[in-house]
């Protein structure tokens, strides 16, 4: 009886609640870029009554009789008090970082690091500011003062590098861009030195399970790059570095205005690395050498309802890495070659059938070439791989309180492999074609609590029908308390020569079982959010875990065996990862910020030995812990900017030596990076001069038996650390603002 009434009470609730709401006012926030605020606060002047932006910049608030004037704030942004009338349906308000009295110039720093308040997904966006505080060359060193994001080689040789995110590798990381995936299977390895750090406008990190919308792939977590876009990019920019490790780079983009709906813009990428360093003297390069060039032309079109985007990119690559023939006269030395080529075709095509009802429908199609030649040593490794994607989204606001999202996608991968050995060539081809079907429903209750579920079903040509569900859900007790917590589901298509042929520069054989099973798991999380009012500032205060268990998974085996690498069906056993992270954040003064993180790991996995028995041991090379401690001082009129960023990197986990010759340690040890960068601004351009690992640590030894690289003993896989000493290096950045 008791049970009736309490329901009959909610449904009641809920109903009212629905019914209750006045005439709504929509908005959009942004800053003096045209970028959208996210978490900015909206409320009626003289009352507690308001909101917040989405993620998007948008927000709804309800008319309140006698106030006409809203009050939009954000933290490093001058407040702005709009009048609104009885005819306004629709605002949109700029947020400006200066503000100009007379003689007297009074600035507020904008955040480079903004995690979303209103988002249901935990997010967090690195803007282009963010960025900036370090060399951030590209991709894989945008993370430098990201606590929950670790970028390391995954060999000393070869130069590719990995993200890892809750304990877990990059493969499980969804990539994204401009919201669609891309740098799937052959440009897993290679992708983050794919994309140039000045091309991007910011990049958006979720964890743990994400939407449904963007498919099934998201184990860890998701990682989607915006580029810059034709209609707010500037008139031109760019930007000019240089270290004392020899590498030169320059990046440069514009954008043309052809008429009020339409625009272009285009932009260049060039970097040489090719100059010889063997710090340790063990006679191989301490870094690759490379040689990159960099192409991307976009288009943007807008008429009344419709948009419409269009894309074409290049990428030419050449990387050698190996023994250092300048120092060392070797006869037949030790190389690996490989030379890349990629294509890439996008169009995105978005129709608003009602503004009111925020309703569209949109289509998202891309296509890829990548071809990859490579040659370790003597053993050659080919790959060409033929992507497409599409997807067919339709989106409704039925009321601020429910939303629908549903759509249809089809993702293609053609891979062509093939590996040398000896004088046979194998044969690695396969064909995969995914189609599927998603819906996603949105629960909104006063921005107080937010329920986002949604499922997908997907059949795949090699795995049959599986269904990803995800459920999320956000609430907020009091305003300065925020919480989130998330399950589902994901599923990847394992492609192991494809994402490990780092593995061939070590004389380890591969072996590879047959029928490997599409990998599944299931990821649930937590996270907790304090903003705390503090001397007249906010300290932000986040607290989370992630729980990651695999019910199907490719082992990666470096134990069983030390003079090989095994790739089986975990069919008996358990491999989990937990992830324990907590984070502050606080504005000492005007213009200073201090952020400090510490994040534990404990990621086990069963192994298989030669008998066939199971043993559960910690995955190797994966830090216990890691602390962040990351500084930034800007002078007022953003004149002068300090950043210093010190990483703290607890130890782990070797893969097995040996027994009866053990050439490394069974454990690594901790160690501590040091990053700093000094910028000096002026009108249209700035001068950064910075250090990267500023007191010098590296590896001892990361290349095994470097004397005897074609034995039976060499591995330059055990990479634990740093491989390259400290770098010292300077740019020149320029633009012309669009607003000019």
């Amino acid at each position: 009886m008791y049970k009736k009434f309490y329901i009959t009470l909610l449904i009641s609730f809920i109903t009212l609640s629905a019914y209750a709401k006045g005439e709504m006012i929509k908005g959009h926030v942004s800053d003096d870029s045209n970028q959208p605020v996210i978490g900015a606060n909206v409320y009626w002047e003289g009352t507690q009554t308001g909101t917040t932006s989405d993620i998007n910049g948008n927000f709804e608030i309800e008319r309140k009789e006698g106030h006409a004037n809203l009050v939009v704030s954000y933290i490093g942004y001058a407040p702005s008090v709009v009048s609104v009338t009885s005819n306004d349906k629709e605002l949109q308000i700029v947020l400006k970082g200066e503000v100009e009295l007379g003689e007297v110039v009074v600035s507020e720093r904008k955040m480079g690091t903004i995690a979303s308040r209103v988002s249901v997904l935990q997010t967090q966006k690195i803007t282009y500011d963010e960025l900036c505080r370090a060399a951030c060359c590209n991709l894989a060193e945008s993370f430098e003062t990201n606590p929950s994001v670790d970028v390391s080689y995954a060999d000393a040789a070869t130069g590719a590098r990995q993200i890892k995110l809750l304990g877990l590798s990059g493969t499980y990381v969804q990539m994204l861009t401009e919201n669609y995936p891309n740098f799937r299977g052959a440009a897993s390895l290679y992708g983050l030195d794919y994309v140039p750090g000045p091309w991007m406008e910011s990049i958006q990190v979720s964890k743990g399970t994400s939407s449904v919308k963007n498919g099934y792939e998201a184990i860890a977590g998701q990682i989607n790059v915006e580029f810059k876009k034709p209609p707010t990019a500037d008139i031109f920019s760019a930007n000019v570095f240089a270290s004392d490790a020899g590498r030169y780079e320059g990046n440069a983009d514009a954008s043309w205005h052809i008429n009020e709906n339409l625009s272009t813009g285009l932009l260049v990428h060039y970097s040489n690395d090719n100059k010889q360093h063997d710090g340790n003297d063990d006679g191989f390069l301490d870094m690759p050498l490379k040689e990159q060039v960099n192409l991307m032309n976009r288009w943007y079109h807008k008429s009344n309802n419709y948009v419409a985007q269009y894309g074409v990119r290049y990428l030419h690559e050449n990387r050698t890495g190996g023994q250092a023939t300048k120092h060392h006269d070797f006869e037949d030395p030790y190389r690996i070659k490989l030379k890349t080529n990629r294509g890439e075709v996008y169009t995105k095509q978005a129709y608003i059938i009602d503004n009111e009802k925020v309703e569209s429908v949109a289509l998202i199609l891309s296509g890829s070439y990548h071809e990859q030649k490579s040659m370790y040593d003597r053993t050659p490794y080919n790959i060409y791989q033929n992507n497409v994607y599409a997807t067919l989204l339709y989106e409704k606001e039925f009321t601020p309180m429910h939303s629908l999202s549903t759509g249809l996608s089809m993702n293609y991968d053609g891979f062509n492999e093939n590996l040398g050995s000896g004088t046979a060539w194998q044969p690695f081809n396969r064909n995969e074609v995914v189609s599927g079907a998603y819906v996603q429903y949105t629960f909104n209750l006063n921005d107080k609590l937010i329920l986002l579920g949604g499922i997908r079903g997907d059949y795949s040509n090699q795995y049959d029908f599986f269904v990803t569900p995800r459920v999320h859900v956000k609430y907020n007790p009091f305003d300065w308390f925020h919480v989130r917590a998330s399950v589902g589901k994901g599923f990847r298509t394992p492609n192991i020569l494809a994402e490990n042929n780092f593995l061939l520069s070590s004389s380890r054989k591969m072996n590879i079982a047959d029928k490997l099973d599409q990998e599944e798991a299931v990821n649930a999380g937590v996270n907790l959010s304090f903003y705390i009012p503090l001397f007249g500032k906010e300290l932000i205060v986040n607290g989370e875990w992630y729980y990651t268990n695999f019910i199907k998974q490719v082992v990666v085996d470096m134990d069983s065996n030390p003079h090989a690498v095994s790739f089986y069906n975990l069919d008996e056993g358990k491999s989990y990862s937990n992830s324990f992270q907590v984070e502050a954040s606080y504005p000492f003064f005007r213009g200073f910020t201090l952020t400090a993180a510490y994040r534990y790991t404990d990621a086990k996995t069963d192994y298989r030995n030669n008998e066939g028995q199971t043993y559960r041991m910690k995955k190797p090379l994966v830090s216990d812990y890691k602390g962040l401690i990351t500084a930034s001082y800007q002078t007022p009129l953003k004149k002068w900017q300090f950043d210093l960023t010190g990483q703290f990197n607890g130890g782990g986990r070797m893969p097995l030596a040996d027994k009866e010759n053990p050439l490394w340690e069974p454990n690594f040890k901790s160690y501590t990076i040091v990053n700093a960068q000094v910028t000096k601004y002026f009108r249209n351009w700035s001068v950064y001069v910075g250090s990267e690992n500023l007191f010098d640590f590296t590896q001892d030894h990361p290349i095994i038996d470097a004397a005897n690289p074609r034995g039976d003993n060499f591995d330059g896989t055990m990479v634990w650390g740093p491989v390259h000493g400290r770098k010292i290096y300077a740019g020149i950045r320029f633009n012309i603002p669009r607003d000019l």
